[in-house]
């Protein structure tokens, strides 16, 4: 994605990788059920720093905390985490301030990437296409929820493995060409 993309583009093309990706595949036996019901928030957030992309995070798990009709939301940041080293690095003051703030246990981070790879694992392989993403976005999660989906759903634990052998099934030409489906321009900027 280039700078010139926009909030609404940045959302129609997440949105569509969760359709075509997340949801057609089963990679989150969880997700459909809450598109369904409208019950995930999609936020674009553009800051100037990293403290104020921090300050965000905080500031959507208030929201949470607010609003028990939000299950789900997903911070969606369409520049400035490009590399996705940069984004680690994200990722983990993310989830060292969810800590310190008082959210361990409440709220959990999965995090996406166009150029997510896995440790120990080649970055060709299929299977990093589990957690790749037209943008960089960060899933805030409700554990309460998780548990509650889990509770039902025989053997979760071996969902990771399961996602990450179907993307290796599939093929890498087959994901990349699922993941670039979804970046097309849907909606041109305007001129």
């Amino acid at each position: 994605m280039t700078q010139r993309t926009t909030d609404d583009q940045a959302i129609t093309q997440t949105r569509a990788w969760i359709d075509a990706v997340i949801v057609a595949l089963n990679f989150c036996p969880f997700a459909k059920r809450e598109l369904d019901r409208d019950s995930v928030r999609f936020r674009v957030i553009r800051e100037d720093s990293l403290e104020q992309y921090l300050l965000a995070l905080i500031d959507e798990c208030v929201l949470l905390d607010q609003d028990p009709e939000i299950e789900t939301s997903l911070l969606i940041l369409p520049q400035d985490f490009a590399a996705f080293d940069t984004f680690l690095d994200l990722l983990e003051m993310a989830n060292a301030l969810l800590v310190e703030q008082g959210y361990i246990g409440i709220y959990q981070l999965a995090s996406f990437h166009p150029d997510y790879c896995f440790a120990n694992v080649p970055a060709d392989d299929a299977a990093n296409y589990t957690n790749r993403s037209p943008v960089p976005l960060l899933h805030l999660i409700r554990e309460s929820s998780i548990e509650r989906a889990v509770a039902n759903y025989p053997q979760p634990e071996q969902i990771p493995e399961h996602n990450m052998a179907l993307a290796r099934d599939k093929g890498t030409a087959e994901m990349q060409a699922l993941l670039a489906a979804c970046c097309r321009d849907r909606n041109p900027p305007k001129e």
